[in-house]
């Protein structure tokens, strides 16, 4: 998954020193194509970006939960994750430095806990090489049209490698040099992919796949739940869930908090969105699109209490991401065509090639992301996607009737 991932990096690391100004999906598909395009490619990736914060903060939850033996009720679980949410609310509106440090934290904690354990784990007495290679096939998703579950499952691993995009969004608050993006940008993908090879290994080894996947492995914590009940260990699980879950999946949180947030502003800056989602607090951070964003991370876990919304929701996080990839590689094309004067430090030997393949990569996985999708994860997507079309038919009517879309580019302020 990893090398799949990667050409649409390598594009993404081309494109991103060409624009000063965060936007990422939004400025190359509305000056690849056309403003109608970047808007919704927008809304396609912050689909994927949404949905972490609730999904997250319920899994902390629940993480709590069972290992204290606590056995909360959903209204329980639902309030830790609502209280949850509003201390990363409360740390966006501040200094940006405050909310990045918090994360370069809780990641590297995350990565060495996980280094840690994999090796644990390879050295306990009880790894076997023979339970990898007799499960490598094996999934629990079902098959549908005829095609292997676990093909329809190694395309639902985008989930765990979408973020490499957030990177331009940081592009006005980084401090390192928009030159080196491609190293940020391809770094990510390629430590992912190597960690989570790594660790795939060492779980993989410890057990057969049935064994792995039983009672309640199958929900959620499957490492932890494994340490607990195949190795007999009660403090490293604890210890992990604390290092890996909290403070890994916080770091996520914050991650795609902070990507949304300014994806929201630069389209108010930029006239995708009403001119009040770019207004700021005195430490410079948008003011609205945080209180956007907290109120839909909190109305999607009200939601999960009564309806399926949320689940069905995460489902197809993965497809809008695949899609808006897609739109992306095309729109890339499109400018390397349009504009050959727009010299990139990252530019790609055989660009189009490249270009061309990740468009054809992120198209099959976002067909095998549809597959198995129950009804209830289209009318969720539905929802949210009819909520994109009436702001954007607001823009349309209204907002772009009086003023244009306004990117930067290496050939200065453009209007569309």
């Amino acid at each position: 998954m990893t090398l799949a991932i990667l050409p649409t990096a390598l594009v993404y690391s081309e494109l991103a020193p060409l624009f000063h100004t965060s936007g990422g999906e939004l400025i190359y598909n509305t000056v690849g194509m056309n403003k109608h395009v970047g808007f919704f490619a927008s809304w396609l990736i912050m689909a994927a970006w949404i949905a972490v914060p609730p999904a997250v903060v319920m899994a902390i939850a629940t993480w709590v939960s069972r290992t204290f033996g606590l056995v909360l009720g959903f209204n329980a679980i639902m309030l830790i994750g609502v209280c949850i949410l509003v201390l990363v609310f409360l740390l966006s509106l501040q200094d940006v430095n405050v909310l990045v440090k918090a994360q370069a934290l809780c990641l590297f904690v995350n990565i060495v806990s996980t280094l840690i354990t994999g090796i644990l784990i390879l050295f306990s007495g009880h790894w076997s090489f023979s339970n990898i290679t007799d499960g490598l096939l094996k999934t629990t998703i079902s098959p549908s049209l005829g095609i292997p579950g676990w093909i329809i499952g190694m395309a639902l691993l985008i989930t765990p490698y979408f973020g490499f995009e957030t990177v331009p969004q940081m592009v006005e608050e980084g401090d390192f040099p928009i030159k080196d993006t491609k190293k940020a940008i391809c770094g990510s993908v390629i430590t992912c992919g190597l960690i989570y090879v790594f660790f795939y290994f060492c779980v993989a080894g410890l057990d057969s796949f049935q064994n792995l996947t039983e009672g309640t492995a199958k929900d959620g914590f499957l490492t932890i739940t494994n340490m607990q009940r195949t190795l007999g260990w009660t403090v490293w699980p604890v210890l992990y869930g604390f290092f890996s879950v909290f403070m890994g999946l916080g770091a996520s949180i914050m991650g795609f908090w902070m990507s949304t947030v300014r994806m929201l502003y630069s389209m108010s800056e930029k006239n995708f969105l009403p001119a009040a989602f770019k207004k700021l607090n005195k430490h410079k951070q948008p003011i609205l699109p945080n209180i956007f964003l907290l109120a839909i991370s909190l109305i999607f876990i009200l939601l999960m209490n009564a309806t399926t919304f949320m689940n069905d929701f995460f489902n197809l996080m993965s497809f809008g991401c695949a899609c808006a990839y897609a739109l992306t590689m095309v729109s890339a094309a499109r400018i390397r065509h349009k504009y050959p004067s727009w010299k990139s430090p990252n530019a790609l030997k055989h660009g189009n090639f490249f270009t061309y393949l990740a468009m054809i990569i992120m198209l099959l996985i976002a067909f095998f992301c549809t597959l198995g999708q129950g009804i209830g994860s289209w009318m969720s997507f539905g929802v949210y996607l009819g909520v994109g079309v009436l702001l954007w038919l607001y823009m349309v009517l209204v907002r772009w009737k009086k003023s244009k879309v306004v990117i930067e580019t290496p050939d200065g302020e453009k209007k569309y």
